[in-house]
C-alpha cells in the first residue's frame, strides 16, 4: 500500500513520513505544490532515517501525482490550504482512495489559543465538502504533535482519535496507526464527532503555554 503525505514538506508531514519510514514497510511519496521541494524534504528524511540506520525509499511528486499513486492520501497541509488542495487533487482521487485529515482551525488571542473551526463545522467536515461524494474522509492525527514525532530519539506513547462515516475507511486507518511505534488509534465514531477531536488541540497548546515544561502535548486515554 502506498500513503500520500500531501503538503508533506511540513511539521506534521516530516513527523510521519519520519516514523512511517521507521516504523512501517508501506510505500510512501513526499507532496509538495513545488517538485523540487518535495524531492529536497524527501532526501532530508531519509538522510534522517538512515541516521537511525534505516535505509528506505521514499518518492517525491507533486501533490496530484503523490495522490494518483496512493490508496491513503494525508492532507498534511495548514487548514487555510485544505480546500484549495483537496480542489487540486480532486482529479487523482476516486472511491478507493482514503482521505485523512489532521488540519485544526486555530486562532491566537492573549490567553492562549482557541478552537476556530471553518463553517463547515470542522475541518475533517469541510474536507468533506470539499472532496468528491465517493471519497470516504477519515480524521486522524489532529491532537498529534509533529515536531515531537519528527524526533526519532524521543519514545513516545500518544494516542489519535479516528473519527469517520465509514468502518472500512476508518478501519485502513487505524490498521496503519496500528504500525507505529508508541501511537495507538482510537475509534472516535462518526464525522460528527471530528470538532470535538479537533477542539483538543488548542487546549493542549493552551496548556503549553501556560504551564513551564510542557511542550508538544499529546494526549493518552487511559
Amino acid at each position: 500500500m502506498r500513503i500520500a503525505l500531501v503538503g508533506g514538506t511540513g511539521e506534521l508531514g516530516e513527523g510521519l513520513a519520519l516514523r512511517l519510514g521507521r516504523d512501517t514497510g508501506f510505500e510512501l511519496t513526499i507532496g509538495s505544490r513545488d517538485q523540487r521541494k518535495a524531492s529536497e524534504c524527501a532526501e532530508a528524511y531519509r538522510r534522517e532515517l538512515r541516521r537511525h540506520d534505516v535505509d528506505r525509499r521514499m518518492d517525491a511528486a507533486t501533490n496530484e501525482s503523490a495522490a494518483a499513486e496512493a490508496t491513503v492520501v494525508v492532507l498534511s497541509v495548514p487548514p487555510y490550504y485544505v480546500t484549495e488542495t483537496v480542489e487540486a487533487i480532486e482529479p487523482a482521487l476516486d472511491s478507493e482512495t482514503v482521505l485523512v485529515s489532521p488540519a485544526v482551525g486555530m486562532s491566537g488571542h492573549d490567553d492562549g489559543v482557541r478552537y476556530n473551526p471553518p463553517p463547515a463545522g470542522s475541518v475533517t467536515e469541510l474536507v468533506v465538502e470539499t472532496a468528491p461524494d465517493d471519497v470516504p474522509v477519515v480524521g486522524a492525527f489532529a491532537n498529534v504533535p509533529g515536531a515531537r514525532i519528527a524526533n526519532l530519539d524521543e519514545r513516545i506513547e500518544i494516542d489519535t482519535p479516528v473519527v469517520g462515516d465509514s468502518s472500512a475507511a476508518k478501519e485502513v486507518v487505524i490498521d496503519v496507526v496500528s504500525e507505529l511505534d508508541g501511537i495507538r488509534a482510537v475509534d472516535a465514531g462518526p464525522l460528527s464527532n471530528a470538532a470535538a477531536v479537533e477542539a483538543i488541540t488548542p487546549f493542549l497548546i493552551t496548556l503549553a503555554q501556560q504551564n513551564e515544561g510542557f511542550v508538544d502535548l499529546g494526549v493518552k486515554f487511559v
